[in-house]
């Protein structure tokens, strides 16, 4: 069995609503997916001079959470942050999973008890809706196998 790290990933069997991306089944299947599309490009601008290979969740919460919101339902969830910003986590088919959460390394983040994110209020700032848009559309290619 491949080994994981994201927060929740052995539970993380929350079975896809849809059938938009075919071949994803679960959110283990999401992260081994996106783990071929996250980019510079679909990181956040803050955080993109800091963004690698060896770190590729960084700056890549929300339009992950909220895509992964598309595919398996549920919703979205924030760790509330020091700088005044939220983490972005999913809750569907009674599982909580963070894709992201590697980024934060061995820091203990709460999953109890967060405020629950709207896509509505995180893409009024176009960047990050231009960002899941174009994940989005990545995902869609890689799957399509272009």
């Amino acid at each position: 069995m491949k080994e994981y790290y994201f927060y929740g990933w052995a539970t993380a069997d929350a079975p896809a609503v849809t059938d938009t991306y075919p071949g994803i089944a679960t959110p283990r299947d999401l992260y081994d997916a996106l783990s071929d599309v996250w980019c510079a490009e679909t990181c956040s601008p803050r955080m993109r001079d800091n963004w690698s290979q060896a770190n590729r969740t960084l700056g890549q919460c929300s339009i992950t959470a909220f895509l992964a919101q598309d595919i398996f339902g549920g919703k979205v969830y924030g760790v509330p942050l020091p700088n005044g910003r939220f983490h972005c986590y999913n809750a569907a088919g009674g599982r909580v999973f963070d894709l992201t959460s590697e980024q934060f390394g061995d820091a203990d983040l709460s999953y109890e008890n967060n405020p629950e994110q709207f896509r509505e209020v995180h893409f009024a700032d176009p960047d990050k809706k231009m960002r899941y848009e174009y994940l989005k559309r990545m995902l869609r290619e890689r799957q399509l196998g272009r």
